[in-house]
């Protein structure tokens, strides 16, 4: 962290304080100069023999001047010599100087090559700072002040004469080879794919990254860099992005598939190899800046827009807010000037950007603006797209012909490619992974297996490839099968988020319910999974049950039984409840959740404590329950204790169907014989809520809330 933190204070031309060293030193008279003398022959000793590949001639004369402050500091320490204030203000000032010293040859020794090479003028220029402190450190140290030997008073003069001197220096040869590094990016631009050789050349010869380890390394640099990229730091992460594409592209063409640090064991259960950019969204160390989430459901924009307040919400959440009636902002309190929803361009834009450098998967809407369009379309990123065009290429000839090794790799960066981007999934697709990734699916290795269902996950988030997916001939079998025996805990969740993913197609749903094993798997997966994987089976179920269909299916299956011991789950509950107010909606799906001991407890209790969403939820399934589950089932609704005072506040201070469905229930219980007894009380609530409600509510869309996310995989 306190590399970081002085690097960064570096870039930006301003001295950081002592306290960013975090270094615990005594910064007082004989101790300052002991302490300096210790630091600077560290310094010297760790660099002399360093290899800098890059900035040679630059860390080589910095590592020269600091072995004249040595020479300095170290006759200082052996004189014993009494300090005056403004010499001890100086030393105070090298010492800080040492530091920022130390973090650059740090920085020129640890980080990747392209990395340098990018970086080549500003690196150069930190340098050059360096210089002109040294210099002006020099020039105010009191020479008359301290009785220095003549030969190191000569020593420290000269170097006072070069360092005003210096000049900033740009190795030619490394400027050279920047430059031929854009010149690839700029032949991907063109829609030209370099040479095999030019690129060896370039990469092995000249660089010496001569295995795919260390390939893979530059690429994981380049990732960092771009997850930790700042706004005023060049390149951008268009061009960024574009790097890492083309390292990939090389790291493929010139290293082949075999030798690769993917454990390929049939009994192995350890993950790829993961950058900073390969982490799976569900991952609680990524945190998701606060201003891209919506303020009312906090979670990260899809379509952000701006309302009359100056207030920014995803358009769905607002929207919603609009339609329940509300008139104010929900942030602030401020009555609405108008309706209006206007594009808030920039931020999506951030999101996206943002997205991108942590490996989610994020696709605007259909309706987004062409602004957002032509961001994803951008000159850079067109360079990208096209080395990962070329690099998809090698990987889909690796997953039909190469040996199991080299299928094992592909499908993995088949996985990373098709992770972000509806281009890149689409040409994925396009050039026909989707028949080799179904044979892999049946692999008896657990990574290969796992690789290839998150693959076709992320292939399935673009719409196009889902019917691709369920035409190929075998591969909804083979994912269910994945789902239902799958080799680890994270294939089978993926392939649960799978299947919700291909139910977003409603003629698909039957398809996928039909499947033998597949609603038993998933209401296995909820009963047992982990908290993703039964947010990854409830998602699942929910939309497989929006088809009228589907309900004798899920029944016989125990899926109603697995729904209603969830409702007790924090998690998953809102959709579980979701799922059986569409079950109950017919009189078989009603009966089932009927006999179901906790099923009325367990929607009460919702009623009670969970979410707006959940309430609403709840309230509606207990209301589809009384009307289709006979006199017995809506005997036992009744009856239920506490639900009088749990109608009543919902009918006041519940959403808009909340209200209403609420209302609808009231009916349902003054129709009852037993109403007076249970729900005299019932009568003003009723009346406030009942003036707007329909004899029923229909429609599948205004009797559940559930928001439609995909599990984000794991890469």
């Amino acid at each position: 962290m306190a590399s970081a933190a002085i690097f960064s204070s570096l870039r930006r031309r301003r001295s950081p304080s002592l306290e960013a060293f975090l270094a615990p030193v005594d910064l007082t008279d004989v101790a300052l100069v002991q302490t300096l003398a210790s630091l600077t022959a560290e310094l010297v000793s760790s660099f002399s023999d360093v290899c800098f590949y890059f900035q040679r001639k630059n860390s080589r004369s910095l590592v020269r001047k600091m072995e004249v402050f040595l020479v300095l500091l170290e006759y200082m320490r052996d004189s014993g010599l009494n300090l005056s204030w403004t010499t001890v203000l100086c030393l105070k000032e090298l010492y800080l100087l040492l530091y920022r010293s130390k973090i650059l040859l740090d920085y020129c020794a640890q980080s990747g090559k392209f990395w340098l090479l990018l970086q080549n003028h500003s690196i150069s220029g930190h340098f050059h700072d360096l210089d002109q402190e040294i210099s002006t450190l020099l020039d105010v140290f009191p020479m008359e002040d301290v009785e220095l030997a003549e030969d190191v008073r000569e020593q420290v003069e000269l170097l006072r004469r070069q360092s005003r001197r210096s000049k900033l220096f740009i190795d030619k040869d490394d400027e050279a080879l920047r430059i031929r590094f854009f010149s690839f990016l700029d032949e991907f631009e063109n829609g030209r794919i370099p040479g095999s050789d030019e690129l060896r050349s370039f990469v092995v010869e000249r660089l010496r990254i001569q295995d795919p380890k260390s390939c893979r390394n530059e690429i994981e640099f380049l990732e960092e860099q771009i997850v930790n990229h700042e706004g005023d730091i060049e390149p951008t992460v268009g061009v960024l992005n574009g790097f890492v594409a083309l390292t990939r592209y090389c790291r493929f063409l010139l290293f082949g598939f075999e030798e690769d640090e993917v454990e390929v064991g049939t009994g192995s259960q350890k993950k790829p190899r993961r950058g900073l950019l390969s982490q799976e969204i569900a991952d609680t160390f990524i945190t998701i800046p606060k201003d891209f989430c919506c303020p009312i459901t906090l979670d990260l924009m899809r379509d952000p827009v701006i309302i009359s307040t100056g207030q920014t919400y995803d358009r769905s959440s607002i929207s919603r807010w609009m339609e329940e009636g509300h008139c104010t902002c929900p942030k602030t309190g401020q009555m609405l000037i108008n309706t209006r929803l206007v594009p808030n361009r920039a931020l999506r834009n951030l999101i996206m950007q943002w997205c991108t450098a942590h490996g989610i998967p994020y696709d605007p809407p259909e309706c987004a603006d062409a602004a957002a369009e032509s961001f994803a379309a951008a000159s850079p990123t067109k360079a990208a797209l096209e080395a990962n065009r070329a690099t998809a290429a090698l990987l889909i000839q690796q997953l039909a012909n190469g040996s199991q090794v080299a299928k094992t790799v592909a499908a993995r960066e088949i996985r990373l490619l098709a992770k972000t981007g509806r281009e890149n999934r689409a040409f994925i697709a396009e050039a026909g992974a989707i028949p080799h990734l179904r044979i892999i699916l049946s692999s008896p290795n657990p990574i290969a297996q796992e690789n290839s269902v998150t693959a076709m996950l992320n292939l399935s988030i673009y719409d196009k490839n889902k019917s691709r997916i369920m035409d190929e001939k075998g591969c909804l079998e083979s994912i269910v099968d994945v789902l239902r025996f799958g080799h680890t805990t994270e294939a089978r969740e993926n392939a649960a988020a799978t299947l919700f993913s291909l139910s977003a197609v409603h003629d698909y749903k039957k398809r996928i319910a039909d499947e033998q094993g597949a609603i038993e798997a998933l209401a296995g997966l909820l009963r047992e999974g982990t908290s993703r994987g039964k947010k990854d089976a409830v998602t699942a179920l929910f939309n497989l049950s929006t088809h009228t269909d589907n309900c004798v299916r899920m029944i016989e299956a125990k899926a109603v039984t697995a729904l209603v011991s969830a409702l007790g789950n924090e998690g998953v509950a809102e959709e579980v409840a979701g799922a059986l107010a569409l079950i109950v909606r017919q009189p078989i799906g009603a009966e089932a959740v009927g006999n179901e001991e906790m099923a009325v407890v367990g929607l009460i209790g919702m009623m009670r404590c969970a979410t707006p969403k959940g309430k609403e939820n709840a309230v509606a399934a207990l209301l589809e329950l009384c009307r289709s589950g006979g006199a017995a089932t809506k005997e036992k609704v009744v009856k239920a204790p506490a639900l009088a005072g749990l109608l009543q506040t919902l009918l006041f201070t519940g959403t808009k169907r909340a209200r209403r469905k609420a209302a609808s229930l009231a009916r349902e219980f003054q129709r009852s014989e037993n109403a007076v007894m249970h729900f005299g009380g019932l009568g003003v609530g009723y009346a406030f809520a009942s003036n707007s409600a329909p004899s029923r509510d229909s429609g599948f869309a205004n009797d559940v809330s559930v928001p439609m996310s995909i599990s984000v995989p794991v890469l």
